[in-house]
């Protein structure tokens, strides 16, 4: 499956009013639930065991567009335009990778409902974008609701998610677990700050510079001995573990939030996750951009 960064457009600024708000929420529902039918129509003969998958999901954007209605009739008394929005919303369900699954024989129930994670999360760091920049009340409070129903959304499907992958498993199709829940996300921080700081060693001094703006664990002043990228790895396979253990983490806050017993635990988890996922989307842009132009070590 493509490697496509989580975010792939922030908010250009921020939402003036609850009419644009509304506007972009079903812009994104409906191209959601139109992508999603095109799939379930697709006459691929080997797209068959995932084809229901988009169905389900076909209904749920459908639903969500006929709530984002009723919202803007409750609200504003008038149904979404598009003559409301300044800029052209950030695409939730990126074509591509709705290809990558449709155009291939391989794929399966987990690879769909995985995508469909995905694209909650995407939309969870999106609608925390715009509750963080509004300067309106009514705007950040009905995007911050967008937000955690993204984020309700995605436990549901990682759900299915996780049924599908022991369904996968059972008929022997598995090839291996796709990743490993970390114990401990402390200690995966750790490990993960220590594989930048290898990384980095190999990086320009404008991508070392994004990467010591990361939250919630950004890359120390290089003031500190270097170790030695050998020892550790190819950089290759540093790379990978670096983005492999940064989307662990972003998986483990969000559980952490689905789990939370009290609100200020589900805040603290949100918060965290949303830092992690938006960190998850730099580290893949800075890896993209240096396996374009590599440098020697510094």
């Amino acid at each position: 499956m493509r490697n496509e960064p989580l975010l792939t457009v922030a908010p250009l600024t921020s939402v003036g009013s609850l009419a644009e708000l509304y506007a972009i929420a079903l812009i994104q529902a409906e191209t959601a639930s139109t992508r999603y039918q095109q799939l379930v129509e697709s006459a691929n003969p080997s797209f068959g065991p995932v084809r229901r998958v988009f169905e389900i999901l076909t209904h749920i954007e459908r639903e969500r567009a006929r709530t984002i209605i009723l919202g803007s009739l409750a609200s504003l008394n008038k149904r979404p335009d598009s003559a409301d929005l300044r800029w052209t919303p950030t695409d939730i369900v990126p074509a591509d990778e709705l290809s990558d699954v449709v155009n291939s024989s391989l794929s399966t129930a987990y690879d769909a409902w995985a995508l469909a994670v995905r694209h909650r999360e995407r939309a969870f760091v999106f609608w925390t974008y715009v509750a963080s920049l509004a300067t309106d009340r009514a705007v950040c409070a009905v995007a911050e609701d967008f937000a955690r129903a993204a984020l309700k959304d995605g436990s549901l499907l990682r759900r299915e998610r996780r049924l599908a992958w022991r369904s996968l498993r059972e008929s022997g199709r598995d090839g291996g677990e796709p990743f490993s829940e970390p114990d401990s996300a402390a200690l995966l921080e750790s490990l993960l700050l220590r594989d930048i700081k290898l990384w980095s060693q190999q990086l320009t001094p404008q991508q070392c510079d994004v990467l010591s703006k990361l939250g919630p664990s950004p890359l120390p002043p290089a003031s500190e001995p270097q170790e030695d990228i050998a020892e550790a790895g190819t950089l290759d396979q540093i790379k990978l573990r670096v983005l492999q253990r940064a989307e662990q983490l972003s998986e483990l806050y969000l559980e952490e939030a689905d789990r939370a017993a009290d609100e200020f635990s589900m805040e603290l988890a949100q918060k965290l996750a949303a830092q992690s996922i938006a960190r998850l989307a730099r580290l893949r842009d800075v890896a993209s951009a240096s396996d374009i132009n590599r440098t020697p070590a510094r």
